[in-house]
């Protein structure tokens, strides 16, 4: 009798343990995630940011092309 009690105690004793493990990984892989969500929110934004200046200093190379024919067409101009 007294085995028969000491295995089912044991047996609570280790549900138990588990139990509060399973919370404890799962509480803890929900502040992950969104710790995660977070990182790639803020991952997202700098890029967009990356790319709006990527973008305006392409433009810039168009307009300084655009200013080196001016600037070629003024000097035959005034050689003339």
């Amino acid at each position: 009798m007294i085995v028969m009690e000491n295995i089912i105690i044991a047996l609570i004793t280790g549900g138990l343990a588990l139990v509060g493990v399973i919370i404890t990984n799962i509480a803890s892989n929900s502040k992950i995630e969104q710790q995660i969500v977070t990182a790639q929110a803020v991952t997202d934004t700098k890029i967009e940011q990356l790319t709006d200046e990527v973008r305006k200093h392409n433009t810039f190379g168009d307009r300084i092309t655009k200013l080196e024919v001016k600037v070629d067409a003024l000097e035959k101009g005034a050689r003339e």
